[in-house]
This record gives C-alpha cells, structure tokens and sequence, in this order.
C-alpha cells in the first residue's frame, strides 16, 4: 500500500512484450480435453466442509468454451462467482484441494490457479506505522486564517509547488468529463474536499470480484481504511476554500473498492473487477498504489502465480483497449529492479512469508509489470529520490512527489517532508510512499487528457513522458539517512535513468497546449 506496508514494494515495466502482450502467451493446446461430465478428482467430496480457496479460472473468451467451463468448475466440487466471458476469466470457490490441477486439464482451459493461500476468511495484517493526522482544531485555525479563495493548508503542499500543480491550475484544473478511477481501499466521498469532484455513477466495491453498485458501497469499511481516500484527495481534492487542492482539482474522481475489508488485502478477482469495471464506465485513467495479493512477485513457473498475472493481465489489456491509461505505483523496497536477483521475502502475505529469491525477467509484480501500465517511483521535496521508492534503469516510467522523511521542506508552516491530503471522516493528514507519488502522476494525466481528449491511452503515456523534467542522477553517492553508506546507485542519463524514468511529472507543461 503506501508509506507503511511493507506489502505495496515493488514495481517494473519489464519486457514482457512478447510473454504478456497476449494474455501471457499461453501457448495453445497446453490444457488436455476433460469432458464436462467427468468426475470430479479424487478427495473432492471429502474435503466439501473444508475451507474454501477463491481461484482464477482463464479460457479462451467465448461463450461456448466458458460454460463448458463452468460445468467442469461443478463437477470439481467448484462454485462460480463470476464469469468475464469478455476476457476469458471466471473466478471461483472450492474446498477442493484438486481444484486447481483438475481445472488445468480442462478443455479451453489457459491457466487456472488459486489467488491466495489462506481460507477465504483470511486473518488480518499489520501496519508498520501509522500517518500523522492534522488536528480538527488545527484545520479549524487554518481555514479561519485562510484569505479568499485560498486553501487553508496549501502552505504545507510542497508537492503541488514542486510539480506546477498550483500553476496549472489557474490555466486549466482539468475537465469534469475526465475520471480518474482510485481502485485502492475505498473512498469517503462524504468528505468536503472530494464531495464536489466524486463520480458515485463509476464508482463500486469489488471486494470478493462482482461488483457491487449499491450506494456508498465504494466507501471504505472503517476509519483506518484511510489509503484511497488520501490517494483520491492527492488526485482531486477541490479547490473551494476547504482544506487542501488536488493536482487536478477540475477532474472527476471515483472509487473503486477492491482491499479486502478483514486482511485489507488487494486479492487478484478483486482486481480484475475493477479493471473491467473501470473500462465499461468509461474511466479515462485508473490509479494503482497497491501490489495485488499475496505475492509479491508472481513467478511464472508455478501455476497459481502464473494464472493471477494471465487474470489480471487479461482485465488491464481490456482496459487499455477500452482507452483507460493505467498508472501503479514502483514500491516501497528500495530494490534494484534493474539487478539479477531479487530476495522477496514477505511473501505469501496472507499466511506464513516464505522467503525466495526471484529472477526480476520470470517473476512479475502485478499490476505494475504489466505491459502499457504507467510505472511510478517516488521523490522528496529536493527532487531526489526517495530513500524507499523502488528504481532500476528500464524500468521507472516517470517519478512525481511520493514524500521523504529526510527531505524537509524550508518554506512550509509544518516542516513535514511527507504529502497532505485528504482522510476519511472529513480529516486531513500526512502519508508517504510510491502510493502518493502514483496519484500525483495520475493527476498529471488526467491535466492531459483534458488538453489532448482524443488521446489514446499510448499517447497519454508518450506525453506523460515528453512533458516530464529529469534532473538526471545524482552527481554524489544517494546516501539520504547519512549513514555512510550508498543506498542505491542511479544508471542512465538525463534522457531515462533508473531513479526518475523519464523525469519527473511537470503539471504546468500539461497544461500548455
């Protein structure tokens, strides 16, 4: 997720040109033909009471090969949730230890898998800390002492100053026929900065992978689900004399619920709703600040993994087809991206981590690794770098104000080096990490596709880049905590490198026509 877990820490765009641009590349004829009225695989019936496992099922996308398909998913001792006949993925229950091997030979079959390893009612996770909240009586001081037309605490926004977002927006906020989805943790679309620019028509929760429209279903299960609803106010946050702006104060902003409400775990049929969801409401852009779940990296040599990047892939290409440009954050491991080898060791997350070391070019970190996806890292007010923010020459996109604890800003009233925004429960408060560098660049989007509406989701991407200013690498050894010792090393030039992509996002120059 954000500052904090140590769950949202990875990202890549990796060349998987060939080996994802069609739903992964399955090669045809892999899955063996299995009538839909065979018997279910020894030990099924047995384990009926036992507890169940949510599954990816992929096939090819017609309507022949998905109910047949889904007879098979019966006879397994398997339940349908539901079915994207359009990209040729259902998701699934079962008990069933077999489920996953006997759907594998089935006939239409491309790859099918388990998405977690825990029973669905997995236990909850932890945070490692905590953001720090603006006091109400502190925002009541402020917008008291806030001239006219200004926003009570824009002072303490660094973020906006750093990418022209201020600027930008007394040219052009954005346009109101412009959505950016938050698929993320929910949104609280009561709060006053985000009633105004909320889109409750495309927004849904997609906690389980079918979509649920019911009012205020989008909004976050508690108070400490405070993720999207920061993430959205970053993107959105109104300019209308409350609290703070957000990069794109003119645009529209939905939620799309996908963390699970007990583990506030990003789980892949959750995931896959909400692409698809996204795409049939017409949302131009989507932002991404979590890793799907439970693993980190998903390796494609074993079949559950390989089966949750096929499903997700699947929805993010439909998606993209649809014209939505999909932008995720790079992480919050400080990995080299760009090395040989990677240790993941907080994987599976929703049971017992066992660690491995993976091989970046087989095992992907999803959505983010996704082809035509928008991969963002992280910088502090210093336009360096932050000490966390994943990197790796070939694999940054772009960079956009993400917050650092050790770069402080010199000229803001709280000296808080991390970015403000918008929580639940008509609050405000401070939160770093690649999931509030992902919205500023979302938000950055979104200023384009207002200047340029025809723009495909590809020419939104190669504008994102051409407007981006890159401060290149550091000319001294990244040491941001002082301890001696160089944390990370910067390859590549002021045209890409592994730090800032193609730069970092310059809101002002989307703006220009």
């Amino acid at each position: 997720m954000a500052h904090l877990r140590s769950r949202r820490r990875a990202a890549l765009t990796v060349p998987l040109g060939i080996a994802l641009a069609a739903s992964v590349g399955f090669a045809p004829g892999v899955a063996t033909a299995v009538p839909a009225d065979a018997p279910a695989t020894a030990g099924a019936s047995a384990n009926a009471e036992a507890p169940k496992l949510a599954y990816v099922v992929n096939t090819r996308p017609d309507h022949g090969t998905i109910e047949y398909v889904k007879k098979a998913i019966s006879k397994a001792d398997g339940t349908v949730v539901v079915a994207y006949e359009k990209i040729g993925v259902i998701v699934a229950h079962s008990a069933n230890p077999e489920f996953g091997k006997h759907m594998r030979k089935v006939k239409g079959v491309q790859s099918a898998g388990a998405t977690r390893t825990s029973p669905l009612t997995a236990a909850g996770t932890t945070e490692e800390g905590a953001p720090t909240f603006v006091s109400k009586a502190e925002a009541k001081s402020l917008q008291q002492q806030a001239g006219p037309d200004a926003e009570p605490m824009e002072a303490d926004q660094w973020d906006l100053r750093a990418i022209g977002a201020d600027k930008a927006a007394k040219i052009n906020p954005g346009s109101g026929k412009v959505t950016v989805g938050v698929i993320d943790t929910g949104v609280d679309d009561t709060h006053p900065d985000l009633a105004p620019s909320f889109s409750a028509s495309q927004s849904a929760s997609c906690v389980g992978g079918k979509a649920d429209t019911s009012p205020g279903a989008w909004r976050p299960e508690k108070k400490e689900h405070y993720h999207g609803t920061h993430v959205a106010g970053e993107i959105a946050a109104a300019r209308n004399g409350v609290g703070v702006a957000g990069v794109a104060p003119g645009v529209k902003v939905a939620g799309i619920k996908v963390a699970d409400p007990v583990s506030e775990l990003f789980f892949p049929e959750s995931v896959v709703c909400a692409f698809v969801f996204a795409a049939d409401k017409g949302i131009e852009i989507t932002n991404n600040s979590y890793y799907v779940d439970p693993w980190l990296y998903n390796c494609m040599d074993d079949p559950d993994q390989r089966a949750i990047v096929d499903a997700v892939n699947r929805a993010q290409l439909y998606a993209q087809r649809k014209g939505t440009l999909n932008l995720a954050s790079a992480g919050n491991s400080n990995h080299d991206l760009a090395s040989d080898e990677i240790l993941d060791d907080s994987s599976p997350d929703d049971s017992t981590p066992v660690p491995r070391t993976i091989d970046p070019s087989e095992c992907f970190d999803v959505p983010t690794q996704l082809p035509g996806v928008v991969t963002v890292s992280a910088t502090g007010v210093q336009n360096l770098k932050s000490y966390y923010s994943t990197y790796g020459k070939g694999v940054i996109d772009i960079a956009a104000p993400g917050g650092d604890k050790y770069q402080i800003p010199g000229d803001t009233p709280s000296k808080n080096g991390r970015i403000l925004s918008t929580m639940p429960g008509g609050e405000y408060g401070w939160l770093q990490g690649t999931s509030m560098a992902s919205p500023h660049a979302s938000g950055v989007a979104a200023l384009l596709k207002s200047t340029h509406p025809k723009a495909s989701p590809a020419e939104l991407q190669r504008l994102l880049k051409k407007q981006a200013d890159n401060p290149g690498c550091p000319t001294e050894p990244y040491d941001p905590d002082g301890d001696g010792k160089v944390d990370a090393v910067c390859e590549g030039d002021t045209n890409k490198n592994g730090f800032y992509g193609s730069g970092i996002v310059d809101a002002l120059d989307a703006v220009k026509k």
